[in-house]
């Protein structure tokens, strides 16, 4: 009888292991192919001019150096406006606000707005940033629309990570006679980071990648030079790689996919970075 019920029990582990294991090869395997794709079709337009020169004859010949550049300008002025507020906001909401029915509105908000459509956030970028700040189309104005955009899962993120730190940290902080403020900055925050950053590479990460909220506020197919300052117009590689494939006609298939294979580089490097100094974070820890 307890044979019986050992042997059930490992073909009941064995089974779960299977399903779980699929799952993960269909979640991987997709992302996989993407990646080898698209390194298979773009690395041939991969050398020192397409890395360095300006586009010409409509993104048909040339480089896509002011691309690159305005891709990291954004996703650094997204990380500048968004890590901040949604971290302090994340904070106030977890170890200050009280539960009540505003707080649970608040949050309820916050939630549903992750899901909100990036074209919605672009329309409020150039209703609000555009036009009733009247920083024009400009990088700007794009900047902060990524933001308002990257926000929500920043805060969300920053909230969870800050409650997954036990309770007994603050409440022995507290204890020995250390202030509210003092407990958060040097027991809460500490233990919280890996997430906050894994959160905030999510965000970024997502923002880099957007086309339609640039489309409104402030992104370029051409430009003759770099932006000079943030209330220039900017390229970008989302909407370069949009227009030249679907808006030029004859585009050597090399080069788009060469731009698709420099974004994709983009993004990883963030990402590893990010991934390198939440390592050496919870190292410190």
């Amino acid at each position: 009888m307890a044979t019986a019920i050992f042997n059930s029990r490992r073909i009941s582990q064995a089974t779960a292991f299977t399903f779980l294991g699929l799952a993960t090869a269909i979640t991987v395997l997709p992302v996989l192919f993407i990646i080898i794709y698209t390194i298979t079709e773009g690395s041939g337009a991969i050398n020192w001019e397409f890395l360095t020169q300006f586009p010409s004859q409509a993104g048909r010949a040339g480089g896509i150096l002011p691309a690159i550049i305005g891709t990291f300008y954004l996703m650094l002025g997204t990380l500048l406006f968004a890590l901040p507020i949604g971290v302090l906001a994340g904070i106030y909401l977890t170890e200050y606000a009280r539960d009540n029915w505003l707080t649970r509105l608040i949050n309820l908000a916050i939630a549903n707005l992750a899901g909100v459509p990036s074209i919605v956030f672009g329309l409020f970028g150039l209703s609000v940033f555009v036009l009733a700040f009247n920083f024009g189309l400009s990088l700007l104005a794009a900047s902060l629309t990524l933001a308002a955009q990257a926000l929500a899962m920043v805060i969300t993120t920053s909230r969870e990570a800050i409650l997954a730190v036990p309770r007994e940290y603050r409440e022995g902080s507290l204890a020995i006679g250390v202030t509210k403020w003092q407990t958060v900055r040097h027991i809460v925050l500490p233990q919280a980071l890996p997430g906050i950053i894994t959160g905030s590479v999510l965000a970024i990460s997502r923002a880099a990648g957007e086309t339609a909220p640039i489309l409104v506020t402030g992104a370029a197919f051409v430009l003759p030079r770099l932006p000079q300052s943030p209330f220039d117009q900017f390229m970008a590689l989302p909407y370069h790689l949009y227009t030249v494939a679907a808006h030029v006609p004859n585009m050597p298939r090399e080069m788009m996919w060469g731009a698709a294979l420099v974004l994709l580089v983009v993004v990883l490097s963030f990402d590893s970075l990010a991934a390198a100094i939440r390592i050496k974070t919870r190292q410190r820890r």
